[in-house]
């Protein structure tokens, strides 16, 4: 079996996995990094939203072998203390409601206000494609503005 070395959440990590095993996969059952979530399995969803060179990536249609020295961050290394603006604006507006989907509702908001630091409707409209079924959407796009407006400059 191949093994890789991964920069993952500011440390390099060594796993050995098949080629074909999606990141999601190495992350969750080799790494121990369960805040990633498996959803469809073919990219739709979004559960499965990590960083890669601080671009959101859908980590469950991402081969192990297609990650390189590339840069991972996983929702546990957003902000370990739990601060981040958009963690912020999350618990402030009560967004999540299975919470089943946040993790990478987060991932794909924080990769969002990187490119453009105060969206608009419809930039967020145009960058989150992440389903949420309980219907929490407009919830989420208040929490995008609000961390938008609480950043740190």
């Amino acid at each position: 079996m191949p093994k890789y070395t991964l920069f993952v959440n500011g440390q390099s990590m060594s796993v050995e996995a098949d080629a074909d095993t999606p990141l999601l996969w190495v992350l969750r059952d080799h790494l121990n990094l369960v805040g990633t979530k498996f959803g469809c399995g073919v990219a739709q969803c979004g559960a499965c939203t990590v960083h890669m060179n601080d671009v959101a990536m859908r980590s469950c249609s991402l081969p192990v072998s297609a990650v390189g020295l590339n840069k991972i961050v996983t929702i546990e290394a957003l902000s370990p203390k739990g601060d981040h603006p958009l963690q912020q604006a999350w618990e402030e507006l009560d967004v999540a409601q299975c919470g089943y989907c946040q993790a990478g509702q987060i991932m794909a908001a924080a990769a969002l206000l990187k490119k453009i630091p105060n969206p608009t409707d419809k930039d967020i409209d145009d960058n989150i494609s992440n389903i949420c079924r309980c219907g929490t959407q407009v919830r989420i796009r208040k929490a995008i503005h609000l961390a938008a407006k609480n950043q740190v400059k």
